[in-house]
């Protein structure tokens, strides 16, 4: 019987390496269904063939793009009967962040280890839900949608922390360095690039001004260095949602201003788990459950996927009905 369905993205950074450990595992548990996938457009017709072993759990082997692409594919096709199987992520790729908000991390192995633990018993009590983003392109004033269907994340960056993410992906990430020491890398660039004001072209991009409406709650506009959406509970800065916030699926988002002093109290403040629960002068948080982004250059990511929309053409940001997740921390 096929407890869980593994669905692996060879090219995901950490699978480089740890890819001929993790086949020789599943080939001795042949309670696993490892699917291979050498390209996203791939992954429809992995989900397929999933769907008809009927597995337990679906397991997700990759980094937070490959997640990006699963939940996209198995939001919209409908495969499985009634509805898919809890979802699982290995931590595989360079930031894992979702992955970390569901209890993964250190080696997949122990962590798939543990799946199959879970998925050989009663596996209700380590069922979490989340609801996810929805991402579509719609021309102001109008209601056409030029993303169809959705694109669909769980962890979105926009402003400076989209020009942050892709700089670490363009300059430093080819360096071949350590992903500790990568990260360090950019965020020294990021603070020079803030504190001096210098443009250079070994310095992340400035970011443009944006406008960030919060339906029913107002609007902001300016340059921010961090904008993010996500469903995650755990946040960047060291901040999480506390037991007894809303449910976890509204859309929770959280603005900080271009400046150095803003960055610098939003940090503090997540060091000592502040953010979001108190007030910070420079720091924008709210949460809803539809948010647009517009703006000459609106440029973001949705778990590791760029989708830009130009001038006229607004980022729509709508939650969805919650999916099913396995936690693998207690």
């Amino acid at each position: 019987m096929v407890r869980i369905a593994l669905l692996s993205n060879p090219r995901s950074t950490g699978n480089r390496a740890e890819l001929p450990r993790i086949r020789s595992f599943c080939a001795h548990h042949p309670e696993i269904f490892h699917y291979e996938v050498e390209h996203v457009e791939q992954i429809d017709a992995a989900l397929r063939t999933i769907a008809r072993v009927d597995p337990r759990v679906l397991v997700i082997n990759g980094g937070d793009g490959t997640v990006q692409a699963t939940l996209t594919a198995l939001y919209h096709s409908g495969l499985f009967q009634g509805s898919p199987p809890p979802v699982a992520v290995l931590p595989s790729g360079k930031t894992n962040l979702i992955a970390l908000d569901l209890g993964a991390s250190g080696d997949p192995i122990a962590a798939l280890e543990r799946v199959l633990e879970i998925a050989q018993g009663p596996i209700d009590d380590h069922i979490v839900t989340r609801e996810l983003i929805a991402l579509t392109s719609e021309t102001e004033g109008a209601n056409d949608s030029g993303l169809s269907p959705a694109a669909i994340g769980m962890f979105l960056g926009g402003a400076g922390l989209a020009e942050t993410m892709l700089y670490c992906r363009n300059k430093i990430y080819p360096l071949g360095l350590p992903n500790w020491l990568s990260h360090a890398l950019t965020a020294m660039a990021v603070l020079v690039s803030l504190l001096l004001g210098v443009r250079a072209a070994f310095l992340p991009q400035r970011p443009t001004p944006v406008t960030v409406s919060l339906i029913r709650q107002g609007q902001l506009q300016g340059s921010y260095s961090l904008l993010i959406v996500t469903t995650l509970r755990k946040l960047l800065l060291g901040s999480s949602i506390p037991p007894g916030a809303p449910p976890a699926g509204a859309l929770q988002l959280m603005l900080v201003d271009q400046n150095p002093w803003a960055l610098m109290r939003a940090l503090v403040a997540g060091m000592f788990g502040k953010l979001g629960s108190t007030l910070v002068s420079g720091v924008h948080v709210g949460r809803g459950d539809e948010i647009r982004i517009a703006g000459d250059r609106s440029s973001v990511i949705l778990d590791g996927e760029l989708f830009q929309a130009g001038a006229g053409h607004s980022i729509v940001l709508r939650q969805t009905e919650p999916l099913p997740f396995v936690r693998l921390a207690a």
